[in-house]
Order: structure tokens, then sequence, then C-alpha cells
């Protein structure tokens, strides 16, 4: 079974840092006390992390990142849904986040627009209320394929 957990401010972030480690190279920074943290489970495995906070009035997504091993199964498709679910909860009128240029295509699926490049990185947002959730934007009636594209691949079952 595929389940994401969420980690608060102020918990134990072991888990979601060893992920961290082991997909980025990098272990807790000042964020990491701002952020929450989510993680993806495989069969009670942890396979994927990411993180969300609110910063000059907007809420980033970072280290988004799988487990190598554990890359398409759609996790990452997961991990994203997620966060964005997150940030809409809470009233979210922008999302940001930074990616390199090989991930720029996987971001822009979900209606993320590129917005210039900083330190190697390139700066892409949604807003809130054009965020979808569904491959069908939610119009599920007019979608060409209303079934199993419509559920995160991860969660999809066989």
């Amino acid at each position: 079974m595929v389940q994401g957990r969420w980690f608060p401010c102020g918990s134990d972030l072991a888990l979601p840092l060893s992920l961290r480690q082991s997909v980025f190279g990098r272990g807790q920074d000042a964020t990491d006390a701002i952020a929450q943290q989510v993680v993806v489970f495989d069969g009670g495995v942890p396979v994927a992390a990411a993180r969300l906070w609110w910063q000059d009035g907007a809420f980033v997504i970072g280290d988004l990142g799988v487990l190598p091993d554990r890359r398409g199964r759609g996790f990452g498709d997961l991990l994203v849904r997620l966060t964005l679910f997150k940030a809409l909860t809470h009233s979210a009128e922008i999302i940001r986040l930074e990616c390199d240029a090989q991930t720029e295509a996987f971001f822009a699926r979900y209606g993320f627009a590129a917005g210039g490049r900083q330190n190697g990185l390139t700066q892409m947002s949604i807003r809130g209320e054009n965020v979808q959730l569904s491959h069908c934007g939610g119009n599920c009636a007019g979608c060409d394929h209303p079934s199993a594209e419509c559920v995160p691949k991860a969660l999809r079952e066989g």
C-alpha cells in the first residue's frame, strides 16, 4: 500500500532528512524549522519526500525527491499532488518552487510556469486557483480517460 505521512514543524525529522540525504546529498538546514515535511511510503518502506513552507507571500515546495531505484513509479507525481493539496488547504494564492532544467517539464505538467533563472535553477510558480489535482481538471465527465488516469500512478492497483 502507498501512503503519505506529514511531519509538521517541530516533529522528529530523522526520516525525511535521511531521504533528502539519499536523494540530494544534503541534510538539515534552517528552512526545516519552518517547513512541513511529507514522506511517501511504499509497502511501509519510505521512498520519497518533499517539504512545504510559507515564505514571502507564497507557499514553497522544496527538496521533492524520490529514491533513484524507485523512480518512474509515480511517487514524484504523488508528492507534487500532496504538497499542492496541502498548500490549497491553507488557501494558497501562489505556490513556488525551484528546479533544475531537467525537471522543468515535470512540473509544467501541473501548471507551473517558469519565471526566470537564479543560481542555475528555474524559478517556477502556479496560482492556487489554477491548480488541478486530476488529469482532467476535475471535469471527469468531459475527460477522455476518466478512470485510472485520474488516480495518481502510485495509487493505482495492478
